[in-house]
């Protein structure tokens, strides 16, 4: 195994750690919707199996869903990132096996 490969496990590792800790999420996105009688109101919007959802957030529990909104953001960073690594690892993989056939 190349040195290039023991480094990409390693980030893949961290990665797996990383996901573990998130703690809860949420999709979707907050916004401010205006009220026809005046003043504004927090609705989260997302989508989930194909369908678009939307909800009511009282005050109270705007700051706890932010952070499962922001825990969401990165669970799909570290995702994406895994499965780059992983694309990466196993083109380098293959290219060591032919380099031994050849």
């Amino acid at each position: 195994m190349s040195a290039s490969q023991t480094e990409l496990e390693a980030e893949i590792a961290a990665i797996k750690l990383s996901l573990a800790g998130l703690g809860r999420m949420h999709p979707g996105s907050l916004s401010a919707q205006k009220r026809t009688r005046g003043g504004e109101y927090q609705q989260l919007s997302y989508s989930y199996l194909g369908k678009g959802h939307t909800r009511y957030v009282r005050p109270n529990e705007i700051p706890a869903l932010e952070k499962e909104l922001e825990n969401y953001g990165r669970f799909r960073e570290l995702t994406s990132r895994w499965v780059r690594l992983e694309i990466e690892l196993s083109r380098l993989s293959c290219e060591e096996g032919r380099l031994r056939k050849g």
